[in-house]
């Protein structure tokens, strides 16, 4: 039977509703929000504050082994960024088992859960075993991640990714074999995971080309019109523009700029996601605003990396979308990943609020990136949420009032609170389409995944 809840306070798309009742199918989707109860039902109160789960909109799970342990320097190490920490990268990756892969999968989609996420564009590119070779099941390791998503309860975007060349006109690298797919075989890949999504009612599948510096353009070209086939709505992201040394080397070998050479090229839309974008000219930044695609911000990933400051500000008042991943997972928290976004402008701006303007009555800036990343996350996973509305997945985060974070603030203040006003994480309890899978902030499996995860840790490490 449906489920009415009443909310204390509810999210909507333009305020709050102080109570809301949100009414549940049993297939999971909305039915029904309301500020009044239904005549004749009885409703099941939820303290504090509702709001919908965002979709983190790029995720490396395997990665999450590697936080906090490429944190140090050697006499050998003249210089630290994105390409040398790479090479550490690529010493698990020479290790990592499909039993490891999953056990990791498996932690960070609960810490994804915990932190108030309920789905996942998962950008996966370890296909096959050391050196290259095929697994005997072609799809054995996307199959530990979409077992790791079951598992936890959180949706899953797969997006396996086309990865053909260590850079351009340059062959891979040994480690990079595990990546390697011809076109056919990524093609082939795609399609075997489209058949699991009869047994999956939160798995999404789509097309992920690693990078313009992994993939020539006929490759691209190949791979777009083969997903269009197959499925012409599906979501297509790529890795753009991370780093200069990627702007110069696209540049001088395609002759234009990342983002340029995709607009003039594959003509971007509302079904790309473009993860980092960090680096933009003028021309690229309102090029792509105006095309529709989402722009893919890790803030977290490129802070720590050392990769620059997204032009936030120009790209969010040309109108650009844009969405929150977690990529290397130094962190899955929403808040974390928000305010590293906003304070990080407001060093480099010097300047307060820098992307809340004003408008009839007081604009947070709380509820202007938290909605933001909400529609930009839902628009790269296309899982079927991102609104606490009537047809919509029941996808619904609740925030506990209690905690210090929220401690005596209303709806008006709740999401800048959330982001800015603490460390401590306030998410209780999350539901994933229609279904409760954390309650007072744990897993049912919470510690089964625990214990996996510190036995494939100890194997990768030893």
């Amino acid at each position: 039977m449906p489920h009415l809840y009443e909310v204390e306070h509810l999210h909507q798309p333009d305020g709050w509703l102080s109570p809301g009742f949100l009414e549940v199918g049993d297939d999971g989707t909305i039915l029904s929000v309301s500020a009044t109860c239904p005549e004749g039902r009885r409703a099941t109160p939820l303290a504090g504050f509702g709001v919908p789960g965002l979709s983190n909109l790029h995720s490396h799970a395997f990665q999450r082994a590697l936080a906090g342990r490429t944190e140090f320097v050697t006499g050998a190490l003249a210089e630290d960024n994105l390409w040398t920490w790479r090479k550490e990268m690529y010493r698990m990756v020479d290790r990592l088992t499909p039993e490891a892969y999953g056990a990791i999968a498996s932690l960070v989609y609960l810490e994804m859960l915990q932190f108030g996420m309920t789905a996942v564009c998962e950008f996966h590119y370890v296909h096959h075993q050391p050196g290259g070779a095929r697994h005997a099941n072609p799809a054995e390791m996307s199959d530990r991640l979409i077992a790791a998503a079951q598992d936890t309860g959180l949706g899953l975007t797969i997006l396996p990714v086309l990865y053909a060349h260590g850079g351009i006109g340059k062959p891979v690298e040994p480690t990079q074999q595990r990546f390697v797919h011809s076109v056919d075989e990524y093609l082939t890949l795609i399609d075997t995971l489209r058949g699991r999504r009869a047994q999956n009612a939160n798995l999404n599948v789509g097309l992920a080309l690693h990078s313009l510096r992994a993939v020539t353009p006929s490759e691209a070209k190949a791979a777009l019109a083969g997903m269009q086939a197959m499925d012409p709505a599906a979501r297509l992201h790529i890795h753009v523009s991370e780093t200069t040394h990627e702007v110069a080397e696209v540049e001088a070998g395609l002759g234009a700029r990342p983002v340029q050479w995709l607009l003039d090229n594959v003509g971007l839309d509302d079904r790309w996601c473009l993860v980092h974008a960090t680096h933009l000219d003028a021309s690229e930044i309102a090029g792509s605003a105006a095309s529709g695609a989402v722009a893919g911000l890790c803030p977290l990933t490129e802070a720590t990396m050392g990769d620059g400051f997204f032009p936030l500000v120009e790209y969010h008042e040309a109108g650009g979308a844009w969405g929150i991943g977690t990529d290397s997972h130094y962190s899955t928290s929403i808040a974390e990943e928000l305010r590293i976004l906003e304070c990080g402008k407001r060093l480099e701006l010097r300047r307060r609020n820098v992307i809340a303007r004003p408008g009839e009555g007081a604009v947070h800036t709380g509820r202007v990136h938290f909605d933001t990343a909400l529609a930009g996350g839902e628009q790269a996973s296309g899982q079927g949420g991102g609104a606490l509305v009537a047809g919509r997945r029941a996808d619904l985060v609740m925030l506990d009032a209690d905690c210090n974070v929220l401690l005596g603030h209303g709806p008006a203040t709740a999401l800048d609170a959330w982001m800015l006003g603490g460390t401590q994480n306030p998410v209780r309890d999350v539901m994933v389409a229609g279904s409760w899978v954390i309650r007072g902030g744990h897993h049912a499996q919470e510690a089964r995944i625990k214990a996996d995860y510190r036995a494939a840790m100890a194997h990768l490490t030893a």
